[in-house]
């Protein structure tokens, strides 16, 4: 890995993008690592923080190799394709911002299933500013994230928010000062692995579900889980606590 440095904590995935000299501006390089850290988690599904070097999350895509591109390109979905990937990974994903989170960093946080934030986060899309869109998942996601008034405020006039602001709406849950940052996030990292991992895995993937598939999917999916020895064995383990 030349883009990323990558912390193997066992039930959970480190990854810290790792281009300080450009704010960690998403380039081809970072893309392709990205897609591997996704190939191993899908094979292998771990909880993934995400976090930046430097005191930035990311500022947005590499503008040096965007200004190259061309209609092909935006037809690959190069960054949308790869931001999707990271949203349907088994586990949950957990975006530790600190600074700017800017463009294709933004989205990039969007795609996460939990954002944190530092003081100093700036957060938002100004792609219409330079001559563009936010096409890799802003113009939907973000609706749901924080609603449609501030959704069209941060495409559409270029707002950018601030960790209050951003805390106030929603789109981050909490804020720390950035030496704890990473703290905060393997925290809720330990949270997440004290639930079973089966259970973790379908919740997500039935939360995602299309709204036509409900009830189905749930009933489906309880049956599932019905079934597994880890639901008998912590159900036994709540019983025997309360006969104490």
């Amino acid at each position: 890995m030349e883009a990323l440095l990558i912390d193997d904590g066992g039930d959970r995935l480190s990854v810290q993008l790792n281009r300080p000299a450009v704010r960690n501006a998403i380039d081809q390089q970072t893309i392709d690592e990205l897609h591997d850290v996704c190939h191993l988690l899908e094979k292998e599904p771990r909880i993934l923080i995400l976090s930046g070097a430097g005191g930035v999350f990311a500022s947005g895509a590499d503008i040096a190799q965007l200004r190259e591109r061309r209609r092909d390109d935006a037809l690959a979905g190069i960054n949308s394709t790869l931001f999707a990937r990271i949203a349907r990974l088994p586990m949950p994903v957990i975006a530790a911002l600190d600074g700017y989170a800017l463009g294709g960093g933004a989205e990039l946080a969007y795609a996460a299933d939990f954002r944190i934030g530092t003081p100093s986060l700036r957060i938002g899309n100004p792609e219409t500013g330079l001559g563009i869109l936010a096409a890799a998942g802003a113009t939907w996601r973000l609706r749901e994230l924080v609603g449609e008034p501030l959704a069209k405020e941060i495409l559409l006039a270029g707002r950018i928010l601030g960790a209050e602001e951003a805390l106030a709406a929603r789109l981050i849950t909490e804020i720390h000062p950035a030496e704890t940052l990473l703290n905060a996030a393997h925290a809720l990292g330990d949270r997440i692995a004290k639930q079973d991992p089966l259970a973790t895995r379908i919740t997500k993937s039935v939360f995602h579900a299309p709204a036509e598939a409900h009830p189905v999917i749930d009933q489906l999916a309880q049956g599932i889980l019905f079934e597994s020895g880890a639901k008998f064995d912590r159900m036994q383990a709540f019983l025997d606590r309360k006969k104490k």
